[in-house]
Formats: C-alpha cells, sequence, structure tokens
C-alpha cells in the first residue's frame, strides 16, 4: 500500500500545472466574461498528450488510467483554468467507448479523444427525472436497422464544442418489455438535435445547454457498444466523471488556498502580517486539512476504478466527490474573507469561484444523494428513495 504518487504522475502533474499556468486565471476571466472558450489551452493540452493520458494507446493515448486523467483537471484547477469539458470528454465518453464501444466506434473516436480533437458532451439530466436512469423518459426504438431518438435534456455542458453528443435514453428490453438503459452517439448537426444555452449566474467558459430531440433518426451503429451491457455501461461513465469532478473541485480548493495564504502573508495591519493572528491561520490550516483527505479519498478512487473495482469504486468515488466539493466551498469562501474586501475585486481572481465551488455540491450527483447512497450501500441502512 502506498500513499504516495508514483515518479511518472508527478512529473504528469508538474507538466500540466507549467502549461495551465502559462495562461493563468486571467486568461479563463477574459473568456468566461466575454462569452468565449478556453479553446487555445484545450488544442495545445490535446497536442501534448494530457487530454489523452487515460485513452488506450493503440489509438494514440497515453494508456494510463482515470487517475492521470483527475491528476491533470486537478493541476489546470489549481491553476486557475477550470474546463469543465474534460470532466465529460475524455473521462466520461472516451471511458465508455474504450471499455464497451465496438471495433468501429473505438476507431472512428478514440484517436481524436487522444489528441483533443474530438470534444464530446454527456446527456443524462432531464427537467424532471433529474440523473435518476430509471425514470428518464428520452426513449429510442428500432425503425428497420436504424434507431430513431425522441426526448428532452437540461444542463448539459459544453454542447456548442462538442462533435457530438453521448446520449442516455432508454430501449425497450425485447425479452421483458421493459425500458433499460441505453447510450447513444449523436452528433450535433443530426437532424432534428437542437440545443439552446441556459442563461446561469456563473462566470464560466463552459456554458450549459438544453437539449431537444424530435424524432432524431440514426444508424445503427449509433448505439453506443452494446444493448446488453445497459446499466454497466452507464457506471463505467458515472464513476469517473464523480472522479474527475472530485478532482475539479480540489483543483479549485488549492487554487483559493494558495491565493489565501498568499495574501496572508502579504498584508500586514498593526505592524505584522494578518497570517500570523490564529483567527486567520486556523481556518486556513483547517482547509489545508480537509483539502488533504479529500485529494487522498480521490486518489483511492481512481486507484480503485484503475483496477477494475468498479464497485468499490463507485463507493469511494462518492464520497471524494462529496469531500472535494465541500472543502471547495470552504477554501474559497475562506480566501474570499481574507482578503476582506479585496476577495470581491475582479483582479484578485476569487469572487468568480464563489459560484463555481458552489456547483459540486449539485453536479455531477447532489450531495443529498451521495449521502443516500452512502447510507443505503456503506452502512447497510433502509433506502429512503
Amino acid at each position: 500500500m502506498s500513499f504516495t504518487e508514483p515518479p511518472e504522475r508527478l512529473a504528469l502533474r508538474t507538466a500540466a500545472a507549467a502549461l495551465a499556468t502559462s495562461y493563468g486565471h486571467e486568461y479563463y476571466q477574459d473568456k468566461a466574461r466575454s462569452g468565449g472558450h478556453t479553446t487555445e489551452l484545450w488544442d495545445e493540452a490535446g497536442r501534448l498528450g494530457y487530454l489523452g493520458v487515460s485513452v488506450p494507446e493503440e489509438y494514440g493515448g497515453g494508456g494510463a488510467g482515470i487517475g492521470e486523467l483527475a491528476a491533470v483537471c486537478e493541476e489546470f484547477c489549481a491553476a486557475g483554468t477550470p474546463m469543465l469539458l474534460m470532466v465529460v470528454s475524455p473521462a466520461i465518453c472516451a471511458t465508455v467507448i474504450a471499455r464497451f464501444g465496438t471495433g468501429e466506434q473505438k476507431q472512428r473516436w478514440l484517436p481524436g479523444f487522444a489528441a483533443g480533437t474530438v470534444r464530446m458532451a454527456f446527456a443524462i439530466t432531464e427537467p424532471d427525472a433529474g440523473s435518476n436512469a430509471h425514470r428518464i423518459t428520452t426513449t429510442a426504438h428500432r425503425d428497420g436497422s436504424d434507431w430513431v431518438l425522441t426526448g428532452r435534456k437540461v444542463f448539459i455542458s459544453g454542447v456548442d464544442e462538442a462533435d457530438a453528443v453521448l446520449v442516455v435514453g432508454r430501449t425497450e428490453d425485447a425479452r421483458t418489455g421493459k425500458l433499460r438503459p441505453a447510450l447513444f452517439i449523436v452528433p450535433t448537426d443530426t437532424p432534428g438535435f437542437e440545443y439552446r444555452q441556459i442563461p446561469m449566474d456563473l462566470v464560466s467558459a463552459d456554458k450549459q445547454f438544453g437539449l431537444f430531440l424530435d424524432e432524431v433518426r440514426l444508424p445503427a451503429d449509433a448505439l453506443a457498444g452494446s444493448a446488453d451491457a445497459a446499466i454497466a455501461q452507464l457506471f463505467a461513465g458515472l464513476n469517473p466523471e464523480r472522479i474527475m469532478g472530485a478532482s475539479f473541485s480540489v483543483g479549485i480548493a488549492r487554487y483559493a488556498l494558495d491565493k489565501g495564504v498568499a495574501y496572508a502573508k502579504q498584508r500586514s495591519v498593526f505592524g505584522a502580517p494578518i497570517g500570523s493572528h490564529q483567527g486567520i491561520a486556523h481556518p486556513l490550516a483547517q482547509v489545508k486539512i480537509e483539502l488533504e483527505l479529500a485529494k487522498l479519498m480521490t486518489q483511492k478512487a481512481a486507484a480503485l476504478y484503475d483496477s477494475g473495482d468498479d464497485f468499490g469504486a463507485g463507493e469511494a468515488a462518492n464520497m471524494a466527490k462529496y469531500a472535494g466539493a465541500e472543502v471547495a466551498i470552504k477554501a474559497v469562501d475562506q480566501a474570499v474573507q481574507v482578503h476582506g474586501g479585496n476577495g470581491l475585486a475582479s483582479e484578485y481572481g476569487l469572487g468568480t469561484l464563489l459560484g463555481a465551488a458552489r456547483v459540486g455540491r449539485i453536479a455531477p450527483v447532489s450531495r443529498e444523494m451521495v449521502l443516500n447512497f452512502v447510507a443505503q450501500h456503506s452502512l447497510g441502512l433502509p433506502k429512503s428513495y
């Protein structure tokens, strides 16, 4: 058992951090406030292989695991350049296709994921069902050899940048007649596929969209993998999503804590740095402790997933996502408090993170649903929903 990362991952962290720092939070803020995208950073990260570290080597990727991709995500966030599409495109979509896709699907999509030239969004959440796969109303039926897909999705990230969307729908099981989850790769230029931006009070370079699928006709090979895999395919993507969400939050917490500590050392009042006072120092120290705990659980979840233990990874990934979100909120809030009025001034780069950190409690799964999972599956308590 080891609680330290191997040299290769540490070197990957150093290189990814150097790239993200060369762009910095000011670059990210400018893109977000102007309605732009972090295209330059994404493209360079792709060329250098950082976005494809977990794609199998035979398709041009690094052949590593979700732990390496999560490390890249964390370093980008810690440098003030959080790219939400990293959680979706290489982590969820590429992982599902790599594990369950047909040979043709792997050949078509994985080289692009490896190089960062392909962006794919992920659509599960619906207006009435949330992310409950058993209540999803988006359905697909056969029409000859084609699939016809109809439904609605909401709060889908990065659709305007995506080449395709991995849509979670439901199909009828021929044996039982019951509906079961199925995943479809839908190019964004497919007739009948529409998306509309949802106005948000977030300063983010990643936009949110509602999707409208009106009798969208898809070829037979649009079905990701096999309909028989059903729920297994879905959770092959959701566990990495939670691990990446945890890394995203941990990175934001690191960025905020670094800002808070630096200001506490530099800012002097009554002849002494404000960090010399326990009222400032202790809350920052508490954030540091909780940050390290969240990071360790995230690394454990990634190690379990990469070892093939999907169930163990599910428990750890949910816990890591919970812990990461909580410490990110605390870190940003404390950093703002340490800065006083400057904490909300644009030049200090903290105010925009108040909303971004808060998202971690909601997405990709709410803290309440994580607590439900832990109560039921970890503690053996009766199901509450």
